[in-house]
């Protein structure tokens, strides 16, 4: 049985194929059409999932969207009814657009898939959140806890997974929306809605939560089982334009910040305040599902479970066992949940959940290029490369990150969800004191705050981090060793804001945060054999398992997904060194790109 599944017309587009039970392939849309968070059908991820499984269209037993389109409609036409005379632009803009298209949701995928004519089905949003959380995790009982901005109704939920039955238990519903709360700050502070707010999140340890207070008395209404309501009177988004409504900037003293703005110690204090709030919320729904079900283990999905601080928070108040957190959380992951969701529930087939340590193989599901197509595609683009044996590769990348040489990193089949985790990665030394700025500013063209994550040995994490936990996916945020950290001076304890940034807080500088936590990713030879090598030659040579990885892309734009696609960035930007499969490439080698300077100058920053 072949089940194909969708997420599509909000943001985030992907397509999923599962194939009897196993995930054979995933890729958000985005990565094939260049355009960041990509919300159309998507077409080339749906003949990209196809191809990988050596498929047609009359192969797939089963299409399955990953929520229900009418009563997200319903939702809408509700919301609009309660606001009159309220949001006429805002309906003026939504409503049209659903008569014409999207209320025709099963007709128009039918129709962008070829005419297909086989069983369809639309579980709801939040049971594909669930779904994607539960099945590829290596539990056979687990609570499971969704949290994002909307699906139809629900912005959260309690769950359980037991065997191959996921089953929702307690839900929120708008407009009351912890997704949506982080996101009318993400607005407020300057920083686009469903894409900024891992922003908001990395800026928050500049800043005290002086604010905290003031947002649990004014807007949210918090309760000690992790239920709330919200203030509605404080926000727009119900049926307005906006997130935030005047009352709001009154409350907090002042306008929106204009993007690209400078950022002031009260937008790092704001970041900090909905950031307490938000760990808040989550560690108060993390115990109380863990009373409602009684489950040792957890399971996470939705938006808000992209935010690893607010993970690493649940982690160390040792609730539950065991976390596992989908590594595409947000809406492609969607595609995921609904197609496990149609084996596993629709179907009733039995799962298995021994043998590996889970089903998501690493999240390496997207396109990958076998060694003849790599130098094919590079001797096109007339650029010049040595070949380097499987052997000698990690060694010979581990010198030249030791050099502080900044890495195009291209291996393997590319990663399912906003994370890289060694396929599509731009590498540097986390012991060098200016990488992250660098890297920042000169390879990545965004606002210096934004931190780095560390890749280790997950032998040794424990020698480094605060932790003893398997982060294959990055989405836990945990403190720097104790031992390791460095007593900072009294003359630098008193740096406030982005000067916080220059102080030297551990051997591993660039990937310690102000508040000396890391987002980790643990690297083990199963999921990852080739990058697992590079860091245990890195770790022999020079006595550290540890070296930043971010993702390979600049600031607005995807990951890259195609050699092409690599070569370009490395040629456009500071990068020093590409590594595309054995092929090493160094810059001073290369032609120049006429148009390097009109391209990095589109991504300055004020």
């Amino acid at each position: 049985m072949n089940i194909l599944g969708i997420s599509a017309f909000y943001h985030d587009s992907a397509a999923c194929l599962v194939r009897d039970g196993e995930i054979v392939a995933a890729a958000q849309e985005e990565r094939f059409t260049r355009k960041k968070h990509d919300a159309s059908f998507p077409s080339n991820a749906v003949s990209f999932c196809l191809n990988q499984a050596g498929l047609k269209m009359s192969d797939v037993g089963q299409v399955v969207f990953y929520e229900k389109p009418f009563l997200k409609f319903e939702r809408l036409l509700e919301t609009y009814l309660s606001t009159a005379p309220g949001g006429v632009a805002s309906f003026l803009k939504a409503i049209p657009l659903w008569i014409k298209e999207k209320l025709w949701t099963e007709d128009l995928i039918r129709k962008d898939l070829g005419g297909y004519q086989g069983q369809m089905l639309f579980p709801r949003h939040h049971e594909s959140h669930a779904a994607s959380a539960f099945y590829p995790s290596p539990f056979e009982e687990a609570a499971i806890l969704t949290m994002d901005g909307v699906g139809e109704w629900t912005t959260s939920s309690i769950g359980e997974g037991r065997g191959n039955r996921v089953k929702l238990l307690k839900e929120i519903r708008f407009p009351h929306s912890l997704g949506l709360l982080y996101s009318a700050f993400t607005y407020y502070i300057g920083f686009r809605v469903n894409s900024g707010e891992y922003k908001v999140m990395g800026l928050a340890p500049y800043g005290e939560p002086i604010y905290k207070d003031l947002i649990l008395k004014e807007l949210l209404d918090l309760r000690e089982d992790g239920s709330f309501r919200l203030n509605m009177r404080y926000f727009n988004y119900c049926a307005g334009l906006t997130m935030t409504h005047p009352r709001f900037h009154k409350l907090f003293g002042g306008e929106p910040r204009k993007p690209e703005t400078k950022l002031t110690q009260r937008h790092m204090d704001l970041a900090r305040s909905v950031q307490a709030v938000t760990e808040e919320v989550m560690v108060r729904m993390a115990r109380y599902a863990k009373k409602l079900t009684g489950l040792p283990h957890l399971c996470l999905a939705g938006g808000v479970a992209l935010n690893c601080v607010g993970n690493g928070k649940i982690l160390r108040e040792g609730i539950f066992d065991r976390i596992w957190v989908q590594p595409a959380s947000g809406d492609a992951g969607g595609a995921l949940g609904a197609a496990l969701l149609a084996w596993y529930q629709y179907l009733g087939n039995k799962r298995q959940t021994t043998g590996l340590p889970d089903f998501q193989k690493g999240s390496f599901l997207g396109p990958e290029f076998s060694s003849a197509e790599i130098e094919k595609r590079l001797t096109a683009l007339e650029a010049t490369f040595t070949t380097v044996s499987d052997g000698d590769l990690p060694g010979k990348v581990a010198e030249l990150i030791a050099s502080e040489k900044v890495i195009g990193w291209f291996q393997g089949r590319m990663e399912f969800g906003p994370r890289a985790l060694g396929a599509r990665s731009i590498l540097g030394d986390a012991r060098s004191a200016k990488m992250q700025e660098v890297m920042n500013l000169k390879i990545k063209f965004r606002e210096s705050f934004r931190p780095f994550a560390p890749s280790v040995l997950r032998e040794r994490l424990p020698d480094f981090f605060e932790a003893d936990t398997d982060s294959p996916y990055m989405l836990f945020t945990v403190p720097v060793k104790e031992a390791l950290r460095r007593t900072v001076p009294d003359e630098e304890k008193n740096l406030s804001g982005i000067a916080k940034l220059k102080v030297i807080r551990s051997p591993i500088p660039a990937v310690t945060h102000v508040d000396y936590s890391a987002r980790i990713q643990t690297v083990d030879g199963g999921r990852n054999a080739l990058y697992h090598s590079l860091l245990k030659r890195f770790d022999e040579k020079y006595d550290c398992p540890v070296i930043i990885n971010t993702s390979f892309n600049v600031r607005g734009e995807p990951m890259v997904c195609t050699p092409e696609e690599a070569y370009v960035c490395f040629m456009r930007t500071n990068m020093d060194v590409l590594v595309i499969g054995n092929c090493l490439l160094l810059k001073e080698n290369q032609k120049a790109f006429a148009d390097k300077a009109d391209w990095i100058k589109s991504f300055e920053l004020d």
